[in-house]
């Protein structure tokens, strides 16, 4: 993609660093040095988060907060909270629990380790129906 706020580089060091490549392994095929893919793969991941924030931001403008999960919560309870939040307003969703959960943790590996919320996650219900995290 030609507009991307990667660069092919940066792209290419995610790939590797997604297949279990150290930042060594990186640099010698790439012909480079470690300090070098480390300041790639640090660019590339704040390009990310700053995209992410961007359209999270965006996202929420026609979005009804639901309610937040708490860094340090077991994400089971906080799912089961935001579905008794849901409830009480009368809104019926569209995905059970198992799913949801799976799906958080697919969009936010960042924000969500095993069980536990890392960082606090405000979760929104968008006008069709479909559940986002901010």
């Amino acid at each position: 993609m030609k507009n991307s706020l990667l660069t092919e580089r940066q792209k290419e060091v995610l790939r590797y660093r997604k297949k279990g490549l150290t930042l060594q392994q990186i640099a010698d095929i790439l012909g480079t040095s470690k300090p070098d893919i480390f300041i790639l793969e640090k660019r590339a991941l704040e390009n990310i988060r700053r995209a992410r924030a961007s359209l999270d931001s965006l996202w929420t403008l026609s979005t009804t907060p639901i309610c937040t999960m708490k860094a340090g919560s077991d994400l089971f309870d906080a799912i089961f909270l935001f579905y008794a939040e849901a409830a009480k307003r009368a809104i019926k969703l569209p995905e059970d629990p198992i799913e949801l959960i799976n799906r958080l943790r697919s969009e936010n590996p960042e924000r969500i380790h095993g069980r536990y919320v890392k960082v606090d996650i405000a979760l929104y219900l968008r006008e069709d129906g479909e559940v986002c995290s901010g």
